[in-house]
């Protein structure tokens, strides 16, 4: 087994940023999202890989660990043309 690439952040996530992959610390339980599904009024439906599922909704902001590589980067430095 592969071992994930990368380094744990903690990242703010609300249903337009929650990931694949992105573990929610829900009702003191961690859980780490399998799937989504979009729902109505920008609400999302997260599938977690215990088989449960979590409907957020569009003001709903939670904390999550994501794992992140270090090496890609957003945008080159500032004052550097590529």
């Amino acid at each position: 087994m592969n071992q994930p690439v990368g380094v744990r952040i903690a990242v703010e996530v609300d249903a337009g940023t929650v990931r694949r992959g992105d573990q929610l610390m829900v009702g003191g339980q961690c859980f780490t999202v399998e799937d989504m599904v979009t729902m109505a009024h920008g609400s999302k439906r997260l599938l977690f890989t215990s088989g449960e599922s979590f409907t957020m909704r569009r003001a709903t902001v939670l904390w999550a660990a994501r794992r992140v590589s270090p090496r890609l980067r957003a945008s080159p430095p500032m004052g550097r043309q590529v």
